[in-house]
């Protein structure tokens, strides 16, 4: 017998589509840039986004919008462009375009236009949707003391994963992950709590961390790229943001964003001590799971009864709209 013939062949689970398979993405909210790179004053930010390119602008009224980078004359970056009036004129010939994306330059360009994706600011990031219209909103949570002020960072991770975004988010539902690496205990099982919608799925997530945190928390992953928590960190409030995006097929660039109160009668530091905490906890799993990240070709394949929430996230992976309607303008 040929020895090829013994070799049993490797168990494989039904695969999951690829961002930028067949030209497609998933529908979902992605990060574009931070807010702070958008002068208060107005300001053009050129980005990848989707295989293509886009350009986040902010109106000297304070409007942000997301639009497709290249002028519809010859393809000009509009990145490279300057803000006139409440709108961009392009660099190369002076077409000029509003907020809306409509071109308003005279001739044919009239007739023409960029592609404006929906997009939010929110959590110090500007978010562009991949499609026509939004399936479910940036999420979020009532404050605990509605009262008190809050405290908030946002940064951009300056090391981007050759995995699509739907990779690291997996992560939070390989629950044996979790407790293995991570070597968290759960004080209860998040199976229990397992809550899934069309566009998300949430787990309550209580456990003991190896260096003495307890970690409670409401988590969610929402389209397939941001993940969501708000609770509580040694009995502090806090929440947490993570949006993944999908510059180009097989890459994921990663933004965070995360807050608390300050509550009455603290030293005025203490709110951003605790910030830098939850960061460093936070980044902590992300380092821990960095080396698996940037080596990984992510594969699923012989699942077990442990991975039951990770094998249902496959699946709604593999349900999930996907659709690419800005892609003729974005290249």
């Amino acid at each position: 017998m040929p020895i090829i013939d013994s070799v049993r062949p490797r168990p494989r689970a039904a695969p999951i589509p690829a961002e930028g398979q067949d030209g497609l993405f998933t529908q979902t909210w992605f990060p574009v840039c931070l807010s702070a790179d958008l002068p208060p004053s107005g300001g053009i930010v050129g980005a990848e986004l989707l295989d293509g390119r886009v350009v986040a602008v902010r109106s000297a009224a304070g409007e942000v919008a997301v639009l497709s980078a290249y002028c519809v004359h010859l393809g000009a970056d509009l990145a490279v462009g300057s803000l006139d009036g409440e709108g961009i004129r392009c660099a190369f010939h002076g077409w000029q375009y509003g907020m809306d994306g409509r071109c308003r330059s005279a001739g044919p360009g009239r007739e023409a236009g960029l592609f404006r994706f929906p997009a939010v600011e929110k959590y110090g990031i500007v978010w562009a949707f991949n499609g026509i219209e939004p399936l479910f909103p940036i999420p979020g949570t009532a404050q605990p003391e509605p009262g008190l002020p809050s405290v908030d960072r946002a940064v951009a991770f300056d090391q981007r994963l050759a995995v699509d975004p739907w990779v690291v988010a997996a992560q939070t539902l390989d629950l044996q992950h979790f407790s293995l690496p991570h070597e968290g205990k759960f004080v209860e099982d998040p199976n229990d709590s397992l809550s899934w919608t069309d566009f998300s799925v949430g787990y309550r997530y209580h456990a003991l961390m190896p260096g003495g945190e307890e970690y409670k928390v409401w988590a969610s992953i929402h389209g397939s790229n941001i993940f969501w928590q708000h609770g509580t960190l040694d009995g502090r409030w806090f929440r947490w943001i993570t949006g993944m995006s999908a510059p180009r097929t097989g890459t994921t660039a990663s933004f965070f964003s995360w807050g608390t109160q300050r509550v009455p009668g603290e030293p005025p530091d203490a709110a951003e001590a605790f910030l830098t905490k939850v960061q460093m906890f936070m980044l902590n799993l992300l380092a821990e799971d960095a080396p698996v990240l940037t080596t990984i070709h992510y594969t699923p394949g012989l699942l077990t009864p442990a991975d039951r929430a990770l094998a249902e996230f496959f699946g709604y992976l593999r349900r999930y709209p996907r659709a690419n309607p800005a892609r003729q303008y974005l290249r």
